[in-house]
């Protein structure tokens, strides 16, 4: 099993960037398709970006140019570097894996909190 901490999370203006960390214990993450997830209240959960075990990435149609996903599998860390940051990436965002990121994610982080204001 592998077990998931995120952190990087914090308050930013538009245009801001941030950048999300999950650091993975337990098992390492080059088995894992990696992903994020984000979820803003009274919505539902959504993809927002995976990077597959070769290191193909994903990005979800609403943060294609803004967001990119990265693995260091040396440090068992995923990246989710944010940039051009909009009020509605408002949201808590959560890492997650799973063996293929076709399937649905069996591994979770508790998640983190991004707070974009205008």
């Amino acid at each position: 099993q592998v077990q998931l901490v995120e952190s990087g999370g914090g308050s930013v203006q538009s245009g801001g960037s941030l950048r999300l960390s999950c650091a993975a214990s337990g098992s390492t993450i080059s088995s894992y398709c990696m992903g994020w997830f984000r979820q803003a209240p009274g919505k539902e959960r959504e993809g927002v970006a995976a990077i597959d075990r070769d290191g193909d990435n994903r990005n979800a149609e609403s943060v294609k140019g803004r967001f990119t996903i990265s693995r260091d599998n040396a440090q068992n860390t995923v990246y989710l570097q944010m940039d051009s940051l909009k009020p509605e990436d408002t949201a808590i965002y959560y890492c997650a894996a799973d063996v293929y990121c076709d399937h649905d994610f069996g591994y979770w982080g508790q998640g983190t909190q991004v707070t974009v204001s205008s």
